[in-house]
């Protein structure tokens, strides 16, 4: 199993962290980033306990479900946004965005940050120094139940058929917007699953599992807007 790193651990810990300067932007060494905000942002309720982090978008390839399997329930995600303030044109922006986000387990501490193996990923194939999670150009992933992803991602597929059937027009998206929009909760009441997307990034965002000192999972987190710092 790929464990994080001293320095990783310490990131990892630290985003959760209110108060806590993380570094600073690789593109300005002078404007130091902090953790403006920690909170939770919604719950979702996974009857299977199978767990897919992905990007809800339609995609050539099976959904990401994770090996490790959560006891069947319902689980708070808790977000993390980031200041660096800076200027451009003339004018200040604050900087602020989502930085990581995390489904709430159990209420104790990580002692292990672990790469979340999917479960198709050969564990013996695994190269020290790799970031394993899920990819995407579309720059939003999700939390939500394995069992229901068909259903659950129903809304996102209708969306992306209408946009090419009828390019310029702008479309809504059946699905519930959460914190202004910036996430978005899709429920079905068929299983009583849901899911949650977060902003991502393009590319690969990792995804980690947090374990308690005893070997449970905590916490699974994806961190995906913390590449840029130095």
């Amino acid at each position: 199993m790929a464990n994080a790193g001293p320095e990783k651990f310490e990131l990892l810990e630290a985003v959760f962290t209110v108060g806590k300067r993380l570094g600073v932007r690789s593109s300005d060494a002078l404007r130091p980033v902090h953790v403006a905000e920690v909170s939770v942002v919604a719950s979702i309720r996974l009857p299977s306990g199978r767990l897919v982090v992905d990007t809800p978008w339609p995609e050539d390839r099976p959904a990401r479900e994770l090996a490790e399997q959560l006891p069947p329930g319902t689980y708070e995600l808790e977000a993390s946004w980031i200041e660096a303030p800076y200027e451009f044109m003339g004018e200040s922006f604050d900087g602020r965005e989502c930085a990581a986000v995390r489904l709430l387990v159990r209420d104790e501490p990580v002692s292990v940050w672990e790469f979340a193996l999917g479960v198709d990923d050969p564990a013996e194939q695994i190269v020290p120094g790799d970031e394993m999670g899920f990819q995407t150009d579309t720059a939003m992933g999700a939390f939500a139940d394995a069992r229901s992803w068909q259903a659950l991602t129903e809304p996102f597929r209708k969306f992306w058929e209408r946009c090419e059937q009828s390019p310029g027009i702008a479309f809504g998206r059946e699905t519930e917007k959460v914190r202004s929009g910036e996430f978005e909760k899709v429920t079905d009441p068929a299983s009583r699953a849901d899911l949650l997307t977060f902003p991502a990034e393009e590319g690969v965002t990792a995804v980690w599992i947090g374990r308690t000192s005893a070997g449970h999972v905590a916490t699974v987190a994806a961190a995906p807007h913390l590449s840029w710092l130095t």
